[in-house]
């Protein structure tokens, strides 16, 4: 019965991972950006400042995609990055202003988007749903796999 139930959850993942479009390479549907960019301009707006090597622990990228992300977000002008005066191995990060156009953009459409998928959820289920993805993701976070 364990393995069942553990294959099942692991179909269930998967289902959900590509229905969410999260193996998706290409552009992400808000804002023209690709799906790691997008990843990037959130977490450096919800950080408002942040380093090129803790941004990358956050989305748990190695420094050198992170630092061809952050490349293409400059060369984009949604991004400053600037080397510290006295370390130039520690660069800060933050939005330019087009950035925070870009962020806001995201921002409401997955805001309407998850707004969307919990309003198909029986509204008596709603909370049960968000208390299981919450345990689920705790479980994840305490066995790192592979």
């Amino acid at each position: 019965m364990e393995r069942q139930d553990s294959h099942l959850l692991r179909e269930l993942i998967r289902f959900l991972v590509k229905s969410l479009g999260v193996l998706e390479k290409g552009e992400a549907t808000c804002c023209g950006t690709t799906v790691s960019q997008c990843h990037a301009i959130v977490e450096i707006e919800r950080a408002k400042e942040i380093s090129l090597n803790k941004l990358a622990e956050v989305l748990s990228l190695d420094k050198s995609t992170m630092s061809r992300t952050i490349n293409n977000l400059v060369e984009s002008n949604l991004v400053f990055r600037d080397l510290h005066p006295e370390d130039r191995r520690y660069v800060s990060i933050k939005l330019t202003d087009s950035g925070k156009r870009v962020f806001n953009n995201i921002e409401s459409s997955m805001d309407q988007y998850y707004k969307s998928i919990l309003d198909s959820i029986p509204e008596n289920k709603r909370e049960q749903v968000l208390e299981s993805l919450e345990l689920l993701i705790d479980a994840v976070k305490n066995n790192k796999c592979c």
